[in-house]
């Protein structure tokens, strides 16, 4: 084997060995955080859903279908937009940094399971983590394994929940 093609086979393992350990550090992480991990890949843009209101403050959703890595099974992923930095009050649009998420992209999720999808991918607001208040995430996995920060880490919000 040549000393390039030798230098390659050692980067590829090298990136791919990477991978693996940000999504088993994301792992680890979630369960000390309370919640349960899912990766995927989104099928289609990102929606809106109007929400209830609490203390004058409209708890809208956006809506992204998730393909499970581990299983292949198509996922709802409930997003509090008021997590979002973007978020902003009587606009009923998908907010940023949310609107940002396309077909094709890779997610990494932290948050609570429900019948067909999850929800709770959000900061719990300094709470110490339970299994009905995780401190869960929604971050993109780069093309390299890397996940970003989590986009759902606004914490404007926080106060419209008594603190425990």
């Amino acid at each position: 084997m040549t000393r390039t093609r030798l230098a390659n086979v050692l980067l590829l393992t090298i990136t791919f060995a990477g991978c693996g350990a940000a999504r088993a550090d994301d792992a680890s992480d979630c369960e000390a955080a309370a919640g349960s991990y899912l990766t995927g890949v989104v099928q289609d843009a990102p929606t809106f859903a109007g929400g209830s209101r609490l203390h004058g403050i409209e708890l809208s959703h956006t809506h992204v279908k998730l393909t499970g890595d581990a299983d292949g099974k198509t996922y709802d992923i409930a997003i509090d937009d008021v997590f979002a930095a973007g978020y902003r009050p009587r606009q009923e649009v998908v907010p940023a940094p949310l609107d940002q998420i396309h077909a094709g992209d890779h997610l990494s999720l932290c948050g609570i399971p429900f019948k067909g999808g999850m929800h709770w991918v959000h900061d719990n607001c300094g709470d110490s983590p339970s299994h009905q208040d995780p401190n869960g995430w929604l971050k993109e996995i780069a093309a390299d394994g890397t996940t970003g920060p989590n986009l759902e880490a606004s914490t404007s919000y926080c106060y419209l929940w008594a603190r425990k």
